[in-house]
């Protein structure tokens, strides 16, 4: 890959990444619930979803989605359901297990859990694979190796949310320290649960048309 071509998809990756989305909106739910130093493992998972969407793309399967209604609903609606719940789930969140004060949380400390959520909510995203599958092919050259353009691709991608999940997460981990009573904490749970029963509602209104 020419470096051109390369800064200008690093140029891109930094407005894909901090584009406002369900990843942002996982990102910071974490960060609200454990704050930035626990709630950073949502991130490593939001990244093995990047690289498996992308390595879907790569294999063709991308373009399945793209042409077969069935396996696009399907995709589409499981994943519109899936943020739909977590958006229920973190509704429901009552102030308590929400740390206030910084301390250290118990050793009990969903690590698996964070990191199998933050899969989730990337790979379960049609909208996500369209669009690497609409975007990427325009950065390849195919007179060069495509394997080592695609792990240059995914490296850059991933450096660029990570730092922005990151900032996502950060964020709302200094709002919890802001707040001091367990009522406000809780309408900001059901402030972010509402933002993932609308990204689910949103993404189940997708279609492949609009790409």
């Amino acid at each position: 890959m020419a470096l051109s071509t390369w800064l200008a998809f690093f140029a891109a990756s930094w407005a894909i990444s901090f584009s406002p989305g369900p990843g942002a909106i996982c990102s910071m739910a974490s960060g609200l619930k454990y704050g930035f130093r626990h709630g950073f493992w949502t991130i490593f998972g939001l990244q093995a979803g990047i690289i498996c969407q992308l390595i879907i793309v790569a294999v063709g399967v991308g373009a399945l989605l793209a042409t077969s209604e069935v396996a696009f609903s399907l995709v589409k609606w499981t994943g519109a359901a899936y943020l739909v719940y977590l958006g229920i789930r973190q509704f429901r969140t009552d102030a308590a297990p929400v740390a206030v004060e910084a301390r250290p949380l118990p050793s009990t400390h969903p690590i698996r859990d964070q990191l199998l959520r933050g899969y989730l909510v990337n790979i379960i995203n049609p909208k996500g694979t369209m669009f690497l599958l609409a975007v990427v092919p325009q950065f390849l050259d195919l007179n060069r190796p495509l394997a080592l353009q695609y792990a240059l691709i995914g490296a850059t991608l991933c450096l660029t949310d990570l730092v922005a999940m990151s900032c996502y997460t950060s964020l709302a981990s200094r709002i919890l320290g802001l707040l001091r009573r367990p009522g406000h904490i809780r309408w900001l749970n059901r402030g972010f649960g509402s933002l993932f029963i609308l990204a689910g509602t949103v993404l189940a209104s997708f279609g492949r048309a609009a790409d």
